[in-house]
Order: C-alpha cells, then sequence, then structure tokens
C-alpha cells in the first residue's frame, strides 16, 4: 500500500501557521472556520467552537459573539473547514499496521508483477523468517485467474512466503509456505474453506476462507511488544487521514490485551470500539466479564464479531443460487446455521452487540433471519446489532432492517473497488440488490460509513467520494457506477459521523460537534460542501484532535 498519509510540505507549512507548538491552555477556541456538523438530522454550519481539556464547551453560530480573555488560547483557522472527527464503522487496526510493515501489492499489473514487488520489498526490507504482503486481486491481472506457488518458486524455494488477496479472504503462499503447513494433495478441505487444486488435485498455491487457517497456524504470532507497535503506527497513519475513531472489526484475546495495555500508558493516539471474535478462545471470559470502557473511552469493547460467509471477488460469499460466472458454485458459509445461530444468541444473552459480516445475499438472508428472531427471543433490539457489509441483498431483505431494527456497516469504496466484477460474479439482475445505499436509505435503514482496512485505503474523503459519487479516483465511470443508488454529501458525511458513532453506542459522546461531547475534530483544507463531488477524495486533513489534544504527525 503507497502511503499516501503523510503531510506534504505544503501542508506542513500550513499546520506551523495555524497551530503553536506550545500545549494547549485548559480553554481554547478555534475560530475564523467553515465548520459543519450534524445536530439530529440536520446538517449546521458554525464558525467557532470552545473546548476545555477534552471537552467541548459551546459551538459558535454566525450571530455569535465570541469572547475575548487571556484565559482563552486562540487558533486562527485561516478560513479552513472544521469537521466532527470521522469514523470508521470497520476497519482492522492491527492487519493495516501489519501491512504498512510488508510487501504492497494494491497495484500490481499481473502474477509475475505482484511477485516482483515482494522480490523488491525484499531488497529493501529483508526479513527474518515468513515474507508476508497483501492486496493482490487477480481481477486487475489480464489472466483474471488465481496466482500459482510455482510463480514464488522462482524467487523464493527456501523461504516461506504468505501473502493475502486484498479482501483478507484468501491468501497466496509458495511451496515451501505449503511444506511447512503439510498441505498436500491429500489435504482434506477445511469447513467453509477451500484449498484451490489443479486438474490433478495438487493444491496450486491459493487457500480461501477457514482453510487459511492451515497456514496461519504455522506462522509465527507477533511479540505483545511487536502488537502495540503495529497498533502504534496503524493509529498514527489512520489519524492522518481524519480518523479520529475507528471500530476494530475483529480482534482476538491478544489483541484486546495490547489495546489495554496502551491505554493503560495512556498511548491509544485515537479512539477504538473494538468487536471480539466470537470464536476466540477466551469468548467465555469476555462474556463473564462483560462489555469494557476505558475511563478517557478512547477503548470500547461492547461488540462481537461473527463471520457467516467470505467476499465475493475470491467467490467466498454464499449466494443462493449459482455464481452468474461459476455455475454449480454458491461459496462458503463459514458456520452451519445452528453454529451461527448459537454463536449469535450466546453473544446476545452477554450483553453484547452482534456485528455480523455478510456479502452474499444467502449469507445476509440466514443473519437477517436470525437477528428477527433472537433480538425478540433475547430482548435486545436495544444493543442495536449489525450487519457488516451487507453487500448483496435480496430487494425482499432492504426493508427489514429497519422493521428488526438493525444496523447495516458498509463500505463505499468496496462498490467502486468492486464494479469491475460484481455484476460478472451476479448477473443483471442480483446487482440491483448490491452496494444498495440509496434503497436502504429509502427504507429509512440507518448506515454506518466505513472502508475495511486494510481491504481498502483508509482515508474517509475515498469513501464519502465514493458514496456520492459512485466512482473510483479516476472518476470512473462518466455518469457513476449504479449512480440510483448514490448519496447525497449531507447523508454520506453523516454516516461517517453521528450515524457511525449511533452504531456504536457512542452517539452522546462523538459523532457530532455539540456541548458536553468530546472534542474530537479535524481541519482540512476544502470545504466538501460547496465543491464539485468530484473532487472531495482530494481533500487533505490539516490538523486532527481527539480528547482536545491535537495528533502530532
Amino acid at each position: 500500500m503507497k502511503n499516501t498519509y503523510k503531510t506534504s510540505a505544503i501542508t506542513t507549512s500550513i499546520v506551523a501557521c495555524l497551530i503553536s507548538p506550545s500545549i494547549f491552555a485548559a480553554t481554547t477556541i478555534i475560530e475564523n472556520i467553515q465548520g459543519y456538523s450534524h445536530n439530529g438530522q440536520q446538517l449546521q454550519k458554525f464558525k467557532a467552537v470552545q473546548f476545555s481539556d477534552d471537552k467541548i464547551d459551546r459551538v459558535f453560530f454566525s450571530n455569535d459573539t465570541i469572547p475575548v480573555s487571556k484565559e482563552i488560547e486562540r487558533i486562527d483557522g485561516k478560513g479552513k473547514t472544521l469537521l466532527p472527527g470521522l469514523i470508521d464503522a470497520h476497519g482492522h487496526v492491527l492487519s493495516y499496521g501489519i501491512s504498512l510493515q510488508s510487501a504492497e501489492l494494491y497495484n500490481t499489473s499481473s502474477e509475475n508483477d505482484a511477485a516482483q514487488q515482494v522480490v523488491e520489498f525484499v531488497k529493501l526490507n529483508p526479513q527474518q523468517g515468513w515474507i508476508k504482503g497483501r492486496g493482490w486481486n487477480q481481477v486487475q491481472w489480464p489472466t483474471n485467474r488465481f496466482p500459482s506457488a510455482a510463480t514464488l518458486d522462482t524467487h523464493f524455494k527456501d523461504v516461506p512466503v504468505a501473502l493475502n488477496r486484498v479482501d483478507g479472504h484468501a491468501v497466496w503462499v509458495n511451496s515451501k509456505a505449503l511444506e511447512i503447513a503439510g498441505i498436500t494433495r491429500d489435504t482434506k478441505d477445511v469447513d467453509g474453506g477451500q484449498i484451490i487444486r489443479d486438474s490433478k488435485g495438487n493444491p496450486t498455491g491459493v487457500l480461501v476462507d477457514n482453510a487459511m487457517s492451515l497456514i496461519y497456524a504455522k506462522i509465527p504470532a507477533l511479540t505483545p511488544a511487536q502488537t502495540q507497535a503495529a497498533l502504534k503506527l496503524a493509529m498514527k497513519s489512520l489519524a492522518q487521514v481524519g480518523l479520529t475513531s475507528v471500530h476494530d472489526a475483529g480482534i482476538d484475546s491478544k489483541n484486546v490485551e495490547a489495546f489495554k495495555q496502551l491505554s493503560k500508558n495512556d498511548e491509544m493516539i485515537i479512539r477504538i470500539n473494538a468487536m471480539i471474535y466470537a470464536n476466540d478462545k477466551n469468548i467465555k471470559q469476555h462474556f463473564t466479564q462483560g462489555p469494557f470502557a476505558s475511563e478517557d473511552q478512547k477503548l470500547t469493547i461492547n461488540s462481537v464479531k461473527i463471520s457467516a460467509d467470505g467476499a465475493l471477488g475470491s467467490r467466498g460469499a454464499a449466494l443462493i443460487n449459482d455464481y452468474s460466472d461459476l455455475p454449480h458454485h454458491r461459496g462458503l458459509l463459514l458456520h452451519s446455521e445452528s453454529e451461527l445461530s448459537n454463536l449469535m444468541k450466546q453473544s446476545m444473552q452477554a450483553g453484547f452487540q452482534v456485528n455480523t459480516h455478510a456479502i452474499g445475499d444467502n449469507a445476509n438472508k440466514l443473519v437477517i433471519d436470525n437477528y428477527e428472531q433472537l433480538i425478540i427471543e433475547t430482548k435486545t433490539k436495544h444493543l442495536r446489532h449489525r450487519v457488516e457489509h451487507a453487500q448483496v441483498l435480496q430487494l425482499s431483505d432492504i426493508p427489514r432492517f429497519a422493521e428488526i431494527g438493525i444496523i447495516a456497516s458498509m463500505q463505499a469504496t468496496h462498490a467502486t473497488s468492486d464494479k469491475n466484477m460484481a455484476e460478472d460474479r451476479l448477473g443483471s439482475d442480483r446487482i440491483k440488490g448490491a452496494y444498495a445505499w440509496r434503497s436502504l436509505i429509502n427504507a429509512k435503514a440507518i448506515i454506518a460509513a466505513g472502508s475495511d482496512f486494510p481491504v481498502e485505503y483508509p482515508n474517509p474523503f475515498y469513501g464519502l467520494h465514493a458514496s456520492v459519487t459512485r466512482q473510483d479516483r479516476s472518476n470512473q465511470p462518466e455518469n457513476g457506477w449504479y449512480k440510483n443508488e448514490g448519496m447525497t454529501v449531507s447523508e454520506a458525511f453523516k454516516s461517517f459521523t453521528i450515524d457511525a458513532a449511533y452504531s456504536g453506542h457512542q452517539e452522546k459522546v462523538i459523532g457530532s460537534i455539540e456541548v458536553n461531547k468530546k472534542a474530537d475534530f479535524i481541519l482540512i483544507d476544502q470545504d466538501i460542501f460547496s465543491i464539485d463531488a468530484k473532487n472531495i477524495w482530494k481533500t487533505k486533513v490539516l490538523n486532527t484532535w481527539v480528547n482536545g489534544k491535537q495528533v502530532k504527525f
């Protein structure tokens, strides 16, 4: 992944003019700004905001007089735009931190190009043990087929290589990795997973969904220090693009302990609302302990992440009917129907919000059916259970989100990344219920926006741009991909702020610039509400504040 988050020399000079290096006084006013925030359903504009320590004291509107006092520190915003800190409702913080330290394969042009990128990475970053990378996508290559171990073997014969697909639902390995994992033609497929094989039944070097565990079990785990370092690296990078809070979509107990240690050391750079993996070995202990929140509310753990199926790009998404481009194949359910229901019910009974990954229409229907029954049975509608991705829906399932009281946690850039293959996978009828943001909004559903980083870039302005234009960053296709499913700028902004906060039970704390809320906000270089929407993705973040403190880039 290219590091697009470093502040440019020009931006740095602006920052120097805007912010004094001295520590903030107890009370600070940021003035001379174009401020925007939702108050309820309405988008409001303001000209200054006052905060003391970590809380907002006052918001100044057009006719308000801004007080003058030597006891108040003043920051001149130079006419720039101030927004509440943006929230990514679905990302993977540790994976992102690791990806920043691994070979990036996001923009490779072929299988051989991807292998060569790994070679170049290793030259610059000599590795001990396993070589890791992420981001390949065979759909972007001329062959449009999965890569092979043989290509990696040309360059890496004696060291194991493991390269995650862009969506994290497949891994490409070399023969050495297969050897270490003991994977041969006699190895049976794992339930909910697939070992891709050639015509003779031999593993080709790609493993999908649950089959990836055969490889991961052999990769040495990170030490606690390495885990904390990767988390801090990721959080700093996320703050640079304007994210002040992230919902970490599935972490294990070791990851939980790393976050708690960072919290104890006052090293949480942004807010993290973490989801515990339902299949974590210590899940019962987490259920017994109940939800957790740090005193400064920068670390919250109140939800459980369950995965119902795989991803569309690797044909792991569970569909009701065959894939349009692969007869007799309908994807993968990662749990039996009874297992899925039991995991959801146990989590609800323990008082945790349930956030279930569902991409294919079959997985979505199963998940929504379970929510409809179990919410009544466990009396947990107030927990605001979520469908993570809600990517391919039957049209008949769209109204059920509002009817049942569940939230659609969706990622706009998935649509603009998938547009070149999604209709091939789904056909012209099923695509009508895919990435259906407008249909969901019209049906009164709440959409919590995110990116699913490192599957996509974490920059929320890319997501805002895609939400409105239904275009990639080359502004293609010209009129937008199924533009009828696009959002307004205000709706998209709401999905990255107050609605994302609501989806994490934090709407009284963050998500808007209002009195008594946390002083989380960002200063950006352009007014996203007045410019041509095609330029939203170009927005640069000048400053980020979390809990009233400026994050040092």
